[in-house]
């Protein structure tokens, strides 16, 4: 007689559960890319959510033709500037730091991040023509004194591949956008499907039941109902683990796969609600629709890039015809 089984219960999605070490997202990876040499990553601060009605344009869809109600997200994105150019070698370790070109004017709360290296100019790029450049990347900062919903002006860094093209014309592109602005625009368009990485809400120190959502305990347990009930085997001599245990919960990095940008807008009065966001306030400047939800909180970093996965979807821009802007103070 076979035995009756069941899934495991409680979530087992994560590990470990601990602090993110930084509230601006790591990219370990990036695809790659055709075409002509862009930028493949940009970032933005999540002002909130709202819904907007758009026309559902899936062919052997039932509601083909149709208004659907969807949630967005709206990230606002002030232009980013661009401080350097990276170049990187081949090893047999893997990909190596080659050296570094910064640009001359760059924004003096720079130096609350890091120490600026000084006396790059345009010869700087000729150290490097003899090295076997495999990989070219800038290293970007976002510009915060824009935005009016983000209290702080120290600007994010962060470190952007150049893709597409060949390695001379990465080089190249890399040289035309160094110490100037860079916009959304230049790196996707309306109806493209991107990766979201950002650093969830933090929830704090929390108990097994809220942390991976295991059953209550009987009633009748002597001491409590919202601990685990076994901690393993008696081998080996200690608690692996795998046995869900309390702990930190929240602010963890986490990544969203083929987000896509329904709209990428320039004036942020058009979809800012009445009364402005919740804990956020008025969006001011350019700004982008994704479609559903995105990690984190409001006024969070949320770092976009181009697509691992790529999905086999039609990358045709949304038609949308109404976007909510009904006030969202104490929703």
């Amino acid at each position: 007689m076979s035995q009756k089984r069941r899934p495991k219960r409680g979530s087992r999605a994560y590990g470990p559960r601990k602090r993110a070490q930084s509230q601006t997202p790591r990219l370990d990876s990036w695809p790659e890319i055709t075409g002509a040499p862009k930028i493949q990553g940009f970032a933005g601060y999540k002002a909130g959510m709202t819904h907007a009605f758009v026309v559902d344009k899936r062919v052997k869809s039932t509601t083909s033709g149709m208004e659907l109600q969807v949630p967005v997200t709206v990230v606002e994105v002030p232009p980013m500037k661009i401080a350097a150019v990276r170049f990187y070698e081949n090893t047999i370790y893997g990909l190596k730091t080659a050296g570094e070109v910064w640009a001359q004017d760059l924004e003096p709360l720079l130096s609350k991040r890091l120490s600026v290296p000084k006396n790059h100019d345009e010869a700087s790029f000729a150290k490097y023509d003899g090295v076997d450049i495999e990989d070219v990347r800038v290293i970007a900062y976002t510009q915060p004194k824009l935005v009016k919903g983000v209290p702080k002006k120290v600007p994010d860094i962060m470190e952007l591949r150049i893709g597409g093209g060949s390695v001379d014309e990465r080089v190249q592109y890399a040289k035309s956008i160094l110490g100037t602005e860079v916009g959304i625009n230049d790196f996707a368009v309306e109806g493209a499907f991107i990766d979201v990485v950002a650093v969830t809400k933090g929830k704090g120190f929390q108990g097994v039941t809220k942390r991976f959502g295991v059953k209550l305990l009987s009633h009748k347990n002597s001491k409590h109902r919202r601990g685990i009930g076994n901690l393993g085997p008696k081998r080996p001599g200690y608690v692996r683990g795998t046995v869900p245990g309390s702990g930190q919960l929240g602010y963890h990095q986490r990544t969203e796969f083929n987000k896509q940008l329904m709209k990428i807008g320039t004036e942020g009065a058009e979809i800012t609600p009445k009364g402005g966001f919740l804990n956020y306030g008025d969006v001011s400047g350019a700004y982008v629709l994704v479609h559903g939800s995105v990690p984190g909180p409001a006024k969070r970093l949320v770092r976009f890039r181009d697509p691992t996965r790529a999905p086999k979807k039609s990358t045709e821009a949304a038609d949308i015809t109404y976007i909510s802007t009904e006030s969202k103070q104490g929703a």
